[in-house]
């Protein structure tokens, strides 16, 4: 942070010190936004960077991880989905690597993968969507947890992020560091869940139009003119498929989304695929449609998926300038409280 901020910093001080970063800021996951230039630009601000695996093969993820690694000599970490076939290789890959953080997203992690992400010496940091989750996986061994509420983009759980920082983080803060994540884009809610005990926070959207985002310039500007009436979540058709919501910003691709479940389905009818192939369908399913949107450029047919508060994202600025701008509007507002 190119400012001292004291309160800030007394604050965020557990969180920083987990992460061996400065601020207490992680980077959200976001398929095929969060790779090595925008990872290392947020690890050189003072954040800490994730990069997404999502549906990368082991092979992507060993160059996406030395990529990063050229272009910063700062922490960052590793998102893997705990559904993905080829979890064990990918930890094993961050092992390789030295990767000092594993966030595991998408459920339960599988039996053995705490241990294995464990014995590289690597810490374990889970997503918890509810507080007798947070527990289970603290017993399990986990160092830190993720609360992420329905604001946020991408697949999302049912309960919004406020009634998550309330019902948790008085339960199991004190336990390991907690970060909080879903419709953050200011500082001034940073503060606040700071206050009720996180160790940091996790912010996603904030990021998308970053100067250092790869994403494609459409999606950048559907970012920018987009409020948060616009994220709308995607509606489950059969209650058989393991569909998860997403948020996104509303177009033709709720149409596209809604063929494919039915596509799905009826393979379900036929026997031809297992239940966890078709979910494996589902999320190659967004993985092509987030790539057509981010990469491509077509924010139309794409899934240009975002939280609501992309409201808050009003221009392409560095990294370095939007953490400095949340760090900011977080010393002002613990000062304001405090003075009072």
């Amino acid at each position: 942070m190119s400012a001292p901020h004291p309160a800030l910093n007394r604050l965020m001080a557990r969180g920083a010190a987990f992460l061996g970063c400065e601020v207490a800021i992680l980077g959200g996951a976001m398929s095929w936004v969060s790779e090595r230039h925008l990872v290392a630009a947020i690890s050189n601000a003072g954040g800490f960077g994730l990069i997404a695996c999502g549906a990368m093969t082991p092979d992507l993820l060993d160059a996406e991880i030395a990529g990063t690694k050229a272009l910063t000599d700062r922490p960052f970490g590793v998102n893997l989905i705990t559904m993905h076939p080829d979890l064990f290789e990918l930890i094993a890959v961050c092992a390789r690597h030295g990767v000092g953080h594993v966030v595991l997203a998408g459920g339960l992690p599988p039996r053995g993968s705490l241990e294995a992400i464990r014995e590289s010496g690597a810490k374990v940091v889970c997503f918890a969507p509810a507080l007798a989750m947070a527990k289970k996986l603290i017993r399990s061994g986990v160092d830190a947890l993720v609360i992420e509420g329905m604001e946020a983009g991408g697949h999302i759980g049912p309960v919004a992020t406020s009634v998550l920082a309330q019902e948790i983080l008085p339960e199991v803060a004190n336990d390991v560091p907690v970060f909080v994540a879903g419709g953050i884009g200011r500082g001034e809610a940073i503060a606040a869940y700071l206050e009720m005990g996180a160790a940091g926070v996790q912010l996603g959207s904030r990021f998308v139009c970053a100067t250092e985002s790869i994403a494609h310039p459409n999606f950048k500007r559907a970012f920018i003119r987009a409020s948060a009436r616009d994220a709308v979540t995607s509606v489950q058709i059969d209650p058989r498929l393991p569909v998860i919501p997403v948020r996104a910003l509303k177009n033709a691709s709720t149409e596209l989304f809604t063929a494919k479940q039915r596509e799905v389905a009826q393979l379900l009818d036929e026997g031809k695929v297992e239940m966890a192939e078709a979910q494996l369908q589902i999320e190659r399913y967004w993985a092509g449609a987030l790539r057509r949107a981010v990469i491509d450029g077509d924010v139309e047919h794409g899934s240009v998926m975002a939280g609501q508060s992309v409201g808050m994202v009003k221009a392409e600025e560095p990294v370095a300038t939007i953490i400095a701008t949340l760090a900011a509007e977080a010393e002002a507002a613990l000062a304001h409280r405090h003075a009072c």
